[in-house]
Order: C-alpha cells, then structure tokens, then sequence
C-alpha cells in the first residue's frame, strides 16, 4: 500500500487495490508556506519500536551480575576501546563509521508517550497514539516545504501499518499535509511497486482526464470534471518517471540487495538510501515486525518471548540492514549530508525478569521498560565515528557521565538539518507562535568535522 498517514484513515479514499487517493492530500499540502533557505541535508532514522535493550546491544555490562548482563558477551570492534554485543559483529566491523551514545533518558514508560517524548520534546503521560505535539520529522518537513515536488520530502516505511509509519508519532497541529509519505507494503516482495497497477492499457490511455476515470477519483466541489494543478501533482507522484525511479529497489545490483538482505527491513534500508539520493531529505523506517520470528517488536518482556532468543534471531536481520546502510552511504560519499539514527522509545530494565510466556507457556527472561537509561547510534552527518559519547554505571540503569536527554537529541538533528531550534517558532494549536524547542543543546561530539 502506497500514501499519506492519517490521523483520520476514514479520510484517505483509496486508489484501486494498490494505495491512497492524493488529489486532496496534495490540495492541502500545496497551501504550504515557502520553503526557508536551508542547506540539503537528510536524515534517516531507524526506529526499533517497542524499546531496543541497551545492555543486550550497545552497552554491554560484562563485570555485573549475570541477572544483569544477561546471556550475551561483549566483542571488541575496530574502534579501539569501543565494545558492543556479540549478536551485532557486522557493526563491530564499522565501528569507526557510526558513534553511540550511551547516556540518554527521559520520563516517559511507555509504547507511545516514549516516541512522543523521545521525537518531539514534550512529555505527556497520556499513552495515545495521537500525538498532541507535532514530531522533529513533521516540524523539519513545514520548514522545508516545497509544493509540487515530484518526490516527497519526508517518506516513513513500515511493514506493520499502524496509525502512522513511526507509532504514536505525527505532525498534530501543524496538520496532515506534513505527515510522511507513507509506504507500508514491503520492498523485498517480487515486483514490489510503488504506485497503482492499472494494468497493460495503461499505455493505452491517450489522455489524463481518461486515467483520472480509471483512478476512479472521489469529485470535489465545483470542479468534479476538471483535473487541476492537484490531480496532475498526485499523477506526477504515483507515474512520474522520477518519483517511479527513486522508489524502484529492483533497479539495484543483486549483490547489494543481498548485503543489505532480503528482508523488509534490509529492502526498506536500501529503499531508504536511494529516496536520500534522489532528494527525499527525511526518511524514518520502522524496524517492526516478526521477520525472523518470536516477538513482533522489540518489547521483549518475558511474557511476549525468550528475550535472548529473539534477540539473537531478530539481531541477524537488523545487523545486516544498519550497516549495509552506513557503508553504503559512505561509499557513496554521502555520509557528510545524511545522518543516521538508529533508536528505540525507551532501554530495557538492567534486571532480566522471568514470567511464563503467553505463547510459549514455559518460564522464560525478559526485560521491561526503562526511559531511565537508553542507548542511541548515530553515523555520517559529517561527524567523527569510532566514539563512545557518555557512559551509565555499572549496572547499566542511568546515566554517569555526560548526561543527555532529548531535547540535546532532538537539538542534534536540528543542527544538522541546518534548523536553529533556539530561535525558530511554529503555530500551535491556537496560532500562538511557539519555539519549536525551547531547551538543549546539540551534541558537540556529534558537530560536523571542519
């Protein structure tokens, strides 16, 4: 399925059996405010919704208790000093690309306030799927806009639809014309497509206004007959030869579709770097969904599985993926422009927990929540890789040295998206003018090498 997340899926009409109706969407969008003079830089993010364990992953505690660090143990990697989990030995082979940040937290316990508090600044103890304040993505994406692009600007993939791409994120007030392009079916299926399949008369039809008829669009008032400047943008989108390019995996070399894999996830990477190549300049990716079995996300409490296990099969599927993308990106020279972020919501409690399992039925370790202590990978955006950026003590339950929270996260992606958070104000829900982040500071670890 191919269009525009909503807050109100009863408002997206429907293309045939393949995607979203555009013609409305694109009339709202085009009533944008001009794009600001910023520099083109792009950011993708890799989003491990559920709440990726730091301690299993980027932050391994091998000298505390074995109910703390769990069964895994750490390897050494080419950046010296630099350990990560034994599950992910493809990253340790490109450490010195990417940084972790290991010294992140908030308040937020949550599947939905997290990503709110994690992508918008603002904490809120209401677990709605609706956000109440519009994410970095959707507020980068009204800066930026640009009417009758022929590529969207801000892209989200899935391939577990939810309300939106990225789950509980959105563009609130600000309104739908800045939510993410949406792409929920999956790259890695034969022939994927992203578009309408009108079948073998498609070049057949001599005229616009005839495939408007086929797309079998919903009239609109005072003009049901007449294609105007939206329904051509929405054609442009859906059959342009371009928007068509960018989002055809198929056009790249089998053997880097197989370092990236032949999954979901490893397609949705390499889908991703292709959109950041061709101009889309926001990119998020849900690394959601069962592919290599167990739990469906990476909310491993022990009644949703054997923490461990899944982990070491999930781990296959996403070591590959994240640094297919990074090298690749690096190789293409691209790593000064594009920054990646690999992130959950929230840490796993330090503690390994046992209960009996809602599928399995037999006693198994999991972990639950913790905002109290979350670890963060960054590469490209023209930083130095190789780092360790703050540490959490020694049993891994909050941060010791060098402290961050999300308002110097969020700072760090404005920096890079060339926005001065300190100074830019957005309307709120009332048309009050509102600084779109009023505290933090960018990582100074993470600032582009001169």
């Amino acid at each position: 399925m191919l269009g525009f997340s909503s807050l109100n899926r009863r408002n997206l009409l429907r293309l045939g059996l393949a995607g979203c109706s555009l013609p409305t969407l694109m009339r709202l969008r085009a009533e944008g405010n001009s794009p600001a003079t910023l520099k083109r830089t792009a950011v993708i993010a890799l989003c491990c919704h559920g709440g990726i364990s730091h301690i299993d992953t980027y932050d391994p505690k091998p000298n505390a208790p074995s109910e703390i660090r769990g069964e895994f143990q750490p390897i050494d990697t080419v950046a010296p000093g630099v350990n990560i989990a034994e599950i992910l030995p493809r990253h340790a082979a490109i450490a010195d690309k990417f940084s972790l940040v290991r010294s992140v937290s908030h308040k937020a316990v949550c599947h939905a306030n997290g990503p709110q508090e994690l992508w918008t600044g603002h904490h809120t103890d209401q677990q709605s799927w609706f956000p109440d304040h519009p994410d970095c993505f959707a507020i980068a994406n009204y800066l930026r806009w640009q009417p009758r692009r022929d590529l969207p600007n801000y892209v989200g993939m899935t391939t577990s639809p939810f309300y939106s791409p990225v789950p509980a994120l959105g563009p609130a007030y600000l309104g739908e014309k800045y939510a993410p392009f949406a792409i929920t079916n999956n790259p890695s299926i034969p022939n994927f497509k992203v578009g309408i399949d009108l079948g073998p008369n498609i070049t057949q039809l001599p005229k616009r206004r005839e495939l408007l008829g086929a797309l079998d669009l919903h009239p609109r008032e005072g003009s049901a007959a007449t294609m105007d400047e939206f329904q051509g943008q929405a054609l442009d989108l859906l059959l342009g030869s371009r928007a068509q390019a960018a989002f055809d995996v198929e056009q790249e070399p089998a053997a880097l579709r197989d370092r990236y894999g032949r999954t979901g996830w490893g397609q949705q990477c390499l889908l991703a770097r292709r959109l950041v190549e061709s101009g889309v300049d926001l990119v998020t990716v849900s690394l959601y969904g069962g592919e290599a079995g167990g739990a469906a996300n990476w909310d491993d409490h022990a009644v949703n599985a054997h923490i461990f296990n899944v982990l070491k099969d999930r781990a296959q599927i996403f070591d590959r993926c994240v640094t297919a993308l990074i090298e690749d990106l690096f190789d293409r020279g691209l790593n000064e422009r594009v920054l990646v972020i690999v992130s959950g919501e929230f840490g796993r409690t330090p503690r390994v927990n046992y209960a009996v399992g809602t599928v399995s039925k037999v006693l198994q370790p999991g972990r639950d929540h913790w905002p109290q202590a979350m670890s963060i990978l960054f590469a490209g955006g023209g930083a130095a890789g190789g780092q360790v950026i703050g540490s959490t003590n020694r049993f891994g339950e909050h941060p010791e040295q060098r402290p961050l929270g999300v308002h110097d996260f969020l700072a760090t992606i404005y920096r890079h998206l060339d926005i001065d958070a300190a100074k830019i104000q957005i309307p709120d829900s009332t048309g009050r003018p509102v600084p779109i982040l009023p505290e933090g500071e960018a990582i100074s670890e993470l600032a582009p090498r001169r």
